[in-house]
């Protein structure tokens, strides 16, 4: 798995901005892109080509997941779920969790630090 990561400028939310055209698929890759990064937490919008995935882990702060595009199943402690587009999931602090791409799938994953 190649993973890439680039952040957006603002003066590319100048005009009005589809969130699901802001970031690309790559073939056998992550793709994320920071929109913003603060003390009080994340935005990140990911693209995983098919079958691409994040392993399992846990953070110490609640994440909300949007599901943009495409589908991918999410472990949560153990219980999966499959999400697609309009989907939102909370992944709770402290829970370990896991991604895997059913298909391309694309997601804005907000991250709450404080």
């Amino acid at each position: 798995m190649k993973q890439s990561k680039e952040r957006i400028s603002k003066s590319e939310f100048s005009q009005p901005t589809k969130t699901v055209d802001l970031i690309g698929y790559q073939e056998g890759s992550v793709v994320s892109r920071t929109i913003v990064d603060k003390k009080a937490g994340t935005v990140t919008l990911f693209a995983f080509d098919k079958n691409e995935g994040l392993s399992e882990h846990a953070a110490p702060y609640d994440a909300l997941v949007h599901a943009l595009d495409g589908q991918a199943e999410i472990t949560i402690a153990g219980r999966s779920v499959v999400v697609q587009a309009g989907d939102i999931v909370v992944l709770p602090a402290n829970k370990p969790h896991a991604l895997r791409a059913i298909e391309k799938f694309k997601m804005l994953l907000v991250m709450v630090r404080s």
